[in-house]
């Protein structure tokens, strides 16, 4: 065989220099390694990109030179060489790896390795061909943020926003319309629009519009579309359509915007309707109406009453402010009224004076507020003739001052007339308490005592209840409260009434509890309550009837209850029974009816200790009145009476001067003394009574207050300025007993206060005490 040509025989030489050449003028980066892995040759732009020269980098392991790591993680990405020479096939680089060069610098790239054979077809090496992608992917990624900022605005607009394709299809629709229609994105991408919704949108205008969009380069705007849509209901749709344009007319798309104006078109309806119907108000209101700029005061508008009103013509009132019109004094007035309801935006004024146009005065409620109409500021008048009112209102202020001024001198009245009651009570009680002093009394005297004593009882009785209900009625009245026990309360009153129904022949049967019942009350005000219940039944029970009075303890409360056998309370009067002045009807048989007060004090009193009191009965078969009272803890000590109220004997005789204008009074009282074994002096107004001090120098001054001339405080003042009367003890005698009168009495001197007709034993229990200090 011939000896190959010198040719043939260099061109296996010139090969791989043919490729390196060819290699190295290609755009992108070039790098070949040989079955080891280690790099043979480097191009130009692989030098670039790797930072390594073809010197440097020969011979070194191919992952050294040409370092990679994945761009999320930052991990070194496995060498596609490696692959490429293990299995012999072509390789590409992982997405999203980054070459790191020599001196730090990142780059995105993408990579594929190709193994090289040789003649016998055995994988030799590697070419891996990369290229740097950093414009490619800063191309992908304003691709991307434009498409997500048209993305991002579909989906910001709060109407239902389409986007179409050229056969209607739904490509694409924003969260509004899904919201809005109630479909789901799998529901409504990719369908035909007159599927949608079971065929809800096969409109037939709406798809002819449609049609002509994108081959007449047709647009559509406000379209409106009223549809009975079975998911949301009837609703009233907006539609605006128009061709999407692109630099090359591809894709042929249609957007399609809805606006929903149901509410808008309801609400545009509810104004229509509200225009009306405020017109209508307007015209037949029975109330002045003006309507005016809130700006300038300028008057609008007027209704027909307005111009009834005041006279003029509709077009009289234009223009024209308010002073103008006779509203308001002066145009001054008017502007300081107008500044105010600029400033406020409501002005108010109860008695306006008004003059019409003939000269007819009125005086009118005028209410004036601004509110925001057709892009201005208005403010409306609403003006009433209210003389007739007016007049009303002083007739009745002048009626109510009447009845005040009338109120206050009945007070006054009841007051003088139980203070002048209580003088003959006074000189009468004495004179009955002078009988028990005598001796050797007879039958017939004995007799005639009691029923002195026990009618002057009932007379004070009467004055008390009279003062009582004056005052609490006015809110006057003072409750002294204590701990005290409920016991012996009643044990008291039923002595008080004793004598009553003694006369009548009653039987009283009375249950009290062994252990006592401890209340926080005014002694005197509750006994008074019981008092008038036995006295009321006592009354309204035939002679010889029965009455029965028990007190328990249940739970918390104090029960007393008071129940008769008496002609019972009339149905219709019942729930009134407690009222001031109520009676049952008046006759001969019934004759003590009393005055209709005390069961209203009865009440009044219960109340005031923070209980109730309710009434049961039926006609001919009885009442009974069942008072409930809180009671108080059984642990605290029982309170010890005032020594003041200690009764002591009396001892040797004390000299008392007596001080009363009426001469009845004194002497009886003096008598009283005198049966007493007290020496005494009488005297009948204020100069005498302290000339005769001074030279009497008495251990007791019973001093009346109500003295002419000089009254028996101003005689107290000056006693006390006397050093030799110092210490004498005063004690007011009055027929003025409320709070208010003790509490002078106390700040003037005194050291005792006795309303009359005064209680002998009390006053002698005083004498005692006086004696024994």
């Amino acid at each position: 065989m011939a000896d190959p040509s010198p040719a043939s025989k260099k061109a296996p030489l010139f090969q791989p220099e043919w490729c390196r050449v060819a290699l190295a003028s290609i755009g992108d980066a070039v790098m070949t390694t040989n079955i080891e892995g280690r790099v043979t040759f480097v191009n130009s732009v692989g030098e670039l990109l790797t930072g390594w020269t073809l010197d440097d980098a020969a011979g070194h392991a191919l992952d050294s030179v040409l370092r990679l790591v994945s761009e999320a993680s930052r991990q070194p990405v496995e060498d596609p060489t490696v692959r490429a020479l293990r299995e012999g096939v072509v390789v590409g680089l992982a997405n999203h790896s980054l070459l790191i060069a020599k001196d730090g610098t990142e780059r995105p790239i993408d990579a594929s390795a190709v193994p090289i054979r040789n003649e016998q077809g055995e994988v030799a090496g590697i070419v891996l061909v990369f290229r740097d992608i950093s414009e490619r992917r800063h191309f992908e990624q304003q691709l991307h943020d434009a498409l997500a900022y048209a993305d991002n605005i579909i989906a910001s607009l709060r109407e239902p926003f389409v986007v179409l394709d050229k056969v209607l299809r739904v490509k694409t629709a924003n969260a509004a319309f899904f919201r809005n229609f109630q479909v789901s994105q799998e529901e409504t991408e990719g369908r035909f629009i007159y599927d949608l919704g079971n065929r809800q949108w096969d409109i037939p205008r709406l798809r002819e519009l449609l049609e002509e969009v994108l081959p007449q380069n047709h647009s559509f705007e406000d379209y409106a579309v009223e549809h009975d849509f079975p998911t949301i209901g009837s609703r009233i749709m907006l539609l605006n359509a128009r061709r999407f344009v692109s630099a090359n007319s591809r894709p042929e798309l249609i957007l399609l915007a809805i606006q929903d104006i149901t509410e808008h078109r309801r609400a545009e309806v509810a104004v229509r309707t509200s225009e009306v119907r405020y017109r209508r108000l307007f015209e037949t209101a029975k109330d002045g109406i003006l309507i005016l700029d809130a700006d300038t005061g300028k008057i609008l508008d007027a209704n027909p009453f307005m111009t009834n009103m005041l006279g003029y013509a509709h077009d009289e009132f234009m223009g024209k402010e308010l002073w103008e019109i006779g509203l308001f004094g002066d145009k001054s007035e008017n502007e300081s009224a107008f500044r105010e309801l600029q400033q406020n935006g409501y002005v108010r004024y109860d008695h306006l004076p008004l003059e019409s146009k003939n000269g007819k005065r009125a005086e009118v409620e005028f209410v004036s507020n601004v509110y925001h109409v057709d892009h201005r500021h208005v403010a409306q008048c609403n003006i009433r003739d209210i003389s007739e009112r007016s007049r009303l209102e002083r007739m009745t202020h002048e009626q109510a001052e009447a009845l005040i001024d009338l109120h206050r001198r009945k007070d006054e009245f009841l007051a003088m007339l139980s203070h002048e009651l209580r003088n003959p009570l006074a000189a009468i009680s004495n004179a009955g308490q002078l009988l028990r002093f005598q001796k050797n009394e007879d039958q017939l005297q004995q007799k005639t005592r009691t029923i002195i004593e026990r009618q002057v009882g009932q007379l004070t009785r009467l004055v008390d209840d009279l003062l009582e209900v004056s005052r609490i009625t006015t809110g006057r009245i003072h409750l002294i409260q204590e701990r005290l026990a409920l016991n012996g309360i009643v044990t008291n009153a039923v002595e008080t009434v004793r004598p009553l129904i003694g006369q009548r022949r009653h039987s009283l049967e009375l249950s009290l509890p062994l252990q006592p019942v401890w209340l926080y009350a005014d002694a005197v005000r509750l006994e008074q309550v019981v008092v008038n219940l036995l006295t009321n039944a006592a009354k309204y029970t035939d002679e010889g009837g029965h009455i029965w009075l028990s007190v328990l303890q249940e739970g918390n409360e104090a029960v007393l209850r008071v129940r008769d056998s008496g002609v019972g309370i009339a149905p219709e009067l019942l729930p009134r029974i407690f009222d001031l002045f109520t009676q049952a009807e008046r006759s001969l048989a019934r004759s003590q009816g009393g005055l209709g007060i005390g069961l209203c004090l009865v009440q009044r009193l219960v109340e005031l200790h923070g209980g109730t009191v309710e009434a049961y009965s039926a006609l001919r078969q009885g009442s009974e009145f069942v008072v409930r009272l809180p009671v108080v803890l059984a642990g605290e000590p029982r309170p010890q009476s005032s020594p003041t109220e200690t009764a002591k004997p009396t001892g040797p005789s004390l000299r008392v001067l007596v001080v009363d204008d009426s001469v009845d009074v004194a002497q009886s009282l003096a008598m009283l003394l005198e049966a007493s074994g007290h020496d005494f002096r009488t005297a009948h107004d204020g100069p005498t009574a302290l000339e005769a001090a001074v030279e009497y120098r008495p251990d007791v001054v019973l001093l009346d207050i109500g003295l002419p001339g000089m009254d028996g405080y101003e005689v107290a003042k000056k006693m006390r300025q006397q050093p030799i009367l110092k210490n004498v003890m005063l004690v007011a005698m009055s027929g003025y007993g409320h709070e208010s009168d003790h509490r002078r009495s106390r700040e003037e001197g005194f050291g005792h206060h006795l309303v009359k007709p005064t209680d002998f034993g009390k006053l002698q229990q005083i004498l005692a005490f006086v004696k024994a200090t």
